[in-house]
């Protein structure tokens, strides 16, 4: 390891964790000065500073056996069946499950709200959502929907071969749904997530471009729970702390399978195609955190625009370089607002901590002497 790291390292070790890792919930990367990037973050630094955007969580903590719970995703506030916004959804790495995704790739539009839930919820999530969208009044002659649900794995933390999710859970994200700041950590579908062997979460950043490159903005919301080796704004914390994937090849450690799902908003008139390759750069904030995308991780991206190409001018292709920077920053800054947001959960078969925001904070202010 450099002389520097190491310096760093015996800093960390002689400080130790504070009791403030334990009540950590509400800081964010900014606070703590990690700033990914170039571009400067919207008004909430958060998905919804895409106009229109909605965000709802519901959570289910019951004990030490079940902690999970929804997130829903809307793109304006008007039933999507009848206002479809054009969409792509990229996969990274297919090991996970994410219903609604051929028709996405077929059609180029999403029609429903997308879901964020555990792996073994997302079919109980897609027909509670498909119930509730039905029941609306102006559903009534439909006969085909096509549901966008996505999951990660929570099953350390929650008994997740109970199938905890219900419909009123899914109801309740879906309509409790609402722009403005939204709550990030252990919540919603990032109740019993894992990240780098800490506690994961809910996440979100913004970005919004120079007006030399169209004034647009990128908004990113992710649910972590992937592994790998954590570097955050340059440090390698994971290494530093001892808590890396592929330690096990020497000693014991932490795993680098999980998934992590990306949703990705913009007020840019992009069609689908432009989409899809908005959505493949958001991978690669993911790739600056430490992921390696490993055999059993599933990393995908969905990325949507509020404004249908047709009402508006088509981007060309040498405009969107400014988005797919905008796109993996933002990325790079959720995942660490995820991970800073979250707080200890005692789970089905134990405990996860959260990130040592003291060691981290001690090893940025070593970094920037």
């Amino acid at each position: 390891m450099p002389r520097f790291f190491s310096s760093i390292l015996l800093a960390v070790l002689l400080h130790g964790v504070s009791d403030e890792a334990a009540a950590q919930n509400g800081t964010r990367a900014r606070d703590l000065g990690i700033t990914p990037g170039v571009f400067s973050p919207g008004t909430l630094n958060a998905i919804t500073d895409v106009k229109g955007v909605r965000v709802g969580h519901s959570t289910r903590h019951d004990g030490d056996s079940v902690h999970t719970g929804v997130t829903a995703i809307l793109p304006h506030g008007d039933v999507v069946y009848h206002n479809r916004v054009p969409a792509a959804i990229h996969v990274e790495n297919g090991y996970g499950k994410l219903i609604g995704k051929t028709q996405v790739d077929e059609l180029g539009e999403i029609e429903t709200p997308i879901l964020l839930t555990c792996t073994l919820c997302v079919w109980k999530a897609a027909d509670a959502m498909v119930a509730y969208l039905l029941a609306d009044s102006t559903m009534e002659n439909v006969r085909s929907l096509n549901p966008v649900v996505g999951e990660t794995n929570d099953g350390y933390l929650n008994d997740i071969r109970a199938r905890p999710i219900t419909a009123q859970m899914v109801q309740d994200a879906l309509s409790g749904a609402s722009g403005g700041p939204v709550v990030e950590g252990s919540v919603g579908a990032g109740a019993g997530t894992i990240a780098f062997a800490w506690k994961g979460g809910i996440g979100t950043a913004s970005r919004v471009l120079p007006s030399r490159a169209g004034g647009y903005t990128v908004g990113i919301l992710v649910q972590t729970n992937y592994g790998g080796i954590l570097s955050v704004s340059g440090v390698p914390l994971g290494r530093m702390l001892g808590q890396y994937a592929f330690k096990n090849l020497i000693d014991d450690g932490s795993s680098a399978d999980g998934s992590i799902m990306v949703v990705v908003a913009t007020d840019a008139p992009l069609d689908s195609r432009q989409l899809k390759r908005l959505a493949r750069r958001s991978m690669a904030g993911v790739a600056r955190t430490g992921s390696s995308f490993s055999n059993g991780s599933g990393d995908y991206a969905i990325a949507f625009s509020t404004i249908r190409v047709g009402s508006s001018m088509q981007l060309l292709n040498q405009e969107l370089s400014p988005l797919f920077q905008a796109a993996a920053e933002a990325t790079e800054e959720a995942i660490y607002n995820s991970l800073l947001a979250a707080t200890k959960v005692d789970g089905h078969l134990g405990s996860v901590e959260p990130i040592p925001i003291d060691a981290l904070r001690d090893a940025l202010e070593l970094r920037d002497r």
